[in-house]
């Protein structure tokens, strides 16, 4: 009897990744090189989960701002080539000497306790390509680790799973300290002022930052004992209007729940390219026509937030109005709606032409029709409900206001600016 072929596990995750990374390059387009998907990117993904279309456009690698220009609806944000010299000149400032000063500030801010930073090692973090960087990273931290010393990476390579897709991640540095707990160091231009900044960019700062810490957490277990992966990171900011830096605790525990929690809802890339018409392909030299019906075969969920974080944001809305979607007013609207998604919906159920009486959310809606039909006031005669209606000619018994004064020309004049000509 001929000896049994046992099959080759190790062979079988290898084949399908290879065959996953050909069919996104396909999706690609042929010689278009692949975006990386940066914390940025990734942050805002995991703020709209349910989005296929940024999902497969993201993990394919494609490039959504040359996208949306070929969409017809570029994108109209992105950072100015000042403010991006101005954040390089500043975190080389940070970064100088070996990275004393930014060691300083993490013994002052989170180690306090621990011996000063009288100089950290800097590894060198080179190697050839993103595989090889994030392996060199790896031996990096473990050496840090054993070290018991202050340790600086600077913009070391992590990688991430997301969607059943490797995504790379460069922090602007990871700081390992004497007990062997690592932190994770962003480095920012907006400036602190009398030591707060603006807090929608610190949320922004604490959410790539989390994603940050996700992928630290997933190379600290592959280690025995897993060293710490600390959930306060340290956010670096100019002091007040000078370039001197500052820095800021930022406990990013919350951020880094509602991440995972995110990432794990995402579909799997491989699962979206499956369901794609065969010959699919994002590549920006096709015709508008057929570019617009590959994008338009993925599924989008648009909201107003996409705006600040989507390149095809513009693209996406478009559609979604021309097609009548209330998640184009919010996603907090679309979740009191219940199963009305469109705009024609709703107001037919708030006009009771459909709906079941029974839902509570046509109820709502019809009470609130009803409502706003009564403080518009009494129907005028002859609206053919046989309500009655104030004659023109009746007395109002409504309570009469006083006319309004007369403005002198500076108020007048101030009233055509926009401002007030004294206190109100």
């Amino acid at each position: 009897m001929p000896p049994s072929r046992e099959p080759n596990r190790q062979s079988a995750p290898s084949t399908r990744g290879t065959r996953l990374r050909q069919r996104l390059a396909e999706l690609r387009g042929p010689a278009v090189p692949p975006q990386p998907l940066d914390a940025r990117a990734l942050a805002a993904l995991a703020a709209n989960p349910g989005c296929r279309r940024r999902a497969i456009l993201d993990g394919a690698g494609v490039n959504k701002a040359v996208l949306a220009s070929a969409l017809g609806s570029p994108s109209a944000f992105g950072q100015s080539q000042f403010a991006f010299m101005r954040g390089n000149a500043f975190e080389a400032r940070v970064k100088a000497d070996g990275g004393a000063e930014l060691l300083r500030l993490v013994h002052e801010k989170l180690d306090a306790g621990a011996e000063p930073p009288a100089g950290g090692a800097v590894p060198d973090l080179g190697a050839s390509g993103p595989e090889g960087r994030t392996a060199r990273t790896a031996l990096a931290l473990r050496e840090a680790t054993a070290a018991g010393g202050w340790t600086l990476l600077d913009h070391p390579l992590l990688a991430l799973e997301v969607a059943g897709s490797p995504a790379f991640l460069e922090p602007d540095a990871v700081v390992v300290h004497p007990d062997g707990g690592w932190t994770v160091v962003e480095i920012k231009s907006f400036p602190m002022l009398d030591g707060s900044a603006d807090p929608a960019k610190v949320g922004a700062a604490a959410r790539q930052s989390a994603v940050y810490v996700l992928a630290l957490e997933q190379v600290a277990a592959r280690l025995d004992p897993a060293p710490e992966v600390h959930h306060t990171v340290l956010l670096v900011c100019p002091k007040d209007f000078s370039n001197l830096p500052t820095a800021s605790a930022v406990d990013v525990r919350k951020q880094c729940s509602v991440t995972r929690r995110q990432l794990d809802r995402l579909t799997r890339v491989e699962d979206i390219a499956d369901a794609l018409p065969e010959g699919t392909c994002f590549s920006p030299d096709l015709p508008a026509a057929d570019l617009t019906a590959a994008v338009e075969s993925v599924p989008a969920t648009y909201a107003p937030e996409c705006l600040a974080a989507c390149e095809l944001a513009f693209h996406c809305r478009s559609r979604s109005r021309a097609e009548g979607a209330v998640t184009s007013l919010g996603r907090s609207l679309r979740a009191e709606l219940g199963a009305l998604t469109t705009v024609s919906d709703v107001l037919s159920a708030a006009r009771g032409d459909t709906g079941d009486p029974a839902d509570p959310t046509v109820e709502a809606l019809r009470r609130a029709a009803a409502l706003r039909a009564e403080a518009l006031g009494p129907p005028r005669r002859g609206a053919g409900n046989g309500a009655p209606s104030h004659d023109a000619a009746a007395p109002d018994d409504r309570p009469q206001l006083p006319p309004p004064a007369r403005r002198s020309p500076v108020e007048q004049g101030a009233a055509q600016r926009g401002g007030r000509s004294g206190p109100s």
